[in-house]
């Protein structure tokens, strides 16, 4: 059952949804998620701990950069299940057809040259 319950609550956050959603499309860093949120570093970190903490999101060093992107859900049958129905489920919801628009402009070289 705890299993089931963090997985539950790790989706209980539109942005940690949104986190999910845009995992879908690609492997993102923290400044591209931080960018295309709208939100703070600690706060995106924070969403990330509990993603990855309840199964649905996995990290990779890569050089200086460390990539998220979603699992396959063999840690959890829960998050497996979720994973495999949110492919489908908030497709056309605005905030997600929005953000999912904006993605192919969030690239951590521009952002990283902005800071």
């Amino acid at each position: 059952m705890k299993a089931f319950i963090k997985v539950m609550k790790a989706l209980s956050d539109p942005n940690r949804v949104k986190i999910v959603k845009m995992l879908q499309r690609r492997s993102m860093c923290v400044c591209e998620l931080q960018c295309a949120l709208g939100v703070s570093q600690p706060t995106v970190s924070k969403h990330l701990k509990i993603l990855e903490g309840a199964g649905l999101v996995r990290s990779v060093k890569d050089g200086l950069w460390v990539n998220y992107h979603l699992t396959d859900g063999s840690i959890s049958p829960y998050a497996a299940s979720l994973l495999g129905n949110l492919k489908h489920w908030l497709e056309n919801e605005p905030e997600i057809s929005e953000l999912v628009e904006r993605l192919p402009s969030v690239r951590r070289e521009e952002i990283c040259n902005r800071n």
